[in-house]
């Protein structure tokens, strides 16, 4: 991989990685809601679970798709009704009373499975392979999820630690319920680009 390849990647991963998406989006409200040291697995399983499915992705699934068009045109229904299933659990999430610690954040193994129906994931994973990855050696599909996995876990950590600050303002259970539903709603717009491509 050239240098310029390689910083062409770095940008791109940097890029994808910290602007707002699925995962993102609901490492704030999970930050806001649950603070940072229980949004950990989270966290966790965004980072490591992304970096796996770049490496599957790269190893054969882009051929899968390429073979079978509609498979593609499955996952993304399948993810789209998933993502409003989400988008309904956030809205509907209930406030959390001072001392008390009522529900529950994404587990590591919950984070790392979600990689596999969220719409953002699925577009990045695949333009690393086909635009950094051209030869799809495994050396360069491994390089391209190392630069993803270190990159990552930074980036998703800083939309927890942003939702984190945020509950400092959301100490009023109706903000924290505003918060919630245009969390959800950001979510649900957040499909725009997989519902209407360009």
């Amino acid at each position: 991989m050239t240098y310029e390849l390689f910083a062409a990647l770095v940008l791109f991963a940097l890029v994808s990685s910290i602007t707002p998406g699925p995962n993102n989006l609901m490492l704030m409200a999970s930050g806001a809601n649950f603070g940072f040291r229980r949004t950990i697995p989270h966290m966790l399983g965004i980072g490591l679970g992304f970096t796996f499915m770049v490496v599957l992705v790269g190893v054969g699934l882009i051929q899968v798709f390429d073979a079978v068009p509609v498979s593609y045109t499955i996952l993304k229904v399948c993810s789209v009704v998933y993502l409003l299933f989400l988008a309904y659990k956030i809205a509907n999430a209930a406030p959390v009373k001072q001392g008390e610690a009522t529900g529950t954040p994404m587990t590591f193994l919950q984070a790392a499975a979600f990689q596999w129906v969220n719409p953002k994931a699925w577009a990045m994973a695949l333009t690393a392979i086909s635009a950094y990855a051209p030869s799809q050696s495994f050396t360069a599909i491994l390089l391209v999820a190392a630069i993803f996995g270190a990159i990552n876990l930074p980036s998703v950590s800083t939309w927890t630690v942003l939702g984190q600050q945020l509950a400092r303002i959301l100490t009023n259970p109706r903000r924290l319920v505003m918060f919630n539903w245009t969390m959800a709603v950001l979510l649900i717009a957040s499909l725009y680009p997989v519902i209407w491509p360009t």
